[in-house]
């Protein structure tokens, strides 16, 4: 039982979360998302990807702010869970 629990919380502690935030504007950022989704990607995302048009999103480009994109703790344990076959990410647009 000792080893689970180490095992257990060693795992919860090795396991990481990730924001890449991309800033194209500072002015004026809006502090709730206008586009906030979960992607979905397979076998860790390995030659995949997902496009979002931040232009189309927020009405012209220069009205985009900041694209984010997540990975939370909900995001790993589902890669966790599934062996790394299904692998989540979140996706943030913010427009100003």
């Amino acid at each position: 039982m000792k080893k689970l629990v180490i095992t257990a919380a060693t795992a919860l502690l090795l396991s990481a979360c990730s924001t890449h935030t991309f800033i194209v504007s500072e002015q004026n950022a809006a502090s709730q998302p206008t586009y906030d989704k979960m992607q979905h990607f397979f076998v860790s995302g390995l030659g995949q990807s997902k496009e979002v048009n931040g232009a189309e999103i927020c009405g012209s480009a220069d009205k985009v702010a900041k694209v984010q994109t997540q990975q939370t703790f909900l995001n790993g344990l589902l890669h966790s869970v599934s062996y790394g076959i299904y692998s989540p990410r979140d996706m943030r647009v913010y427009c100003k």
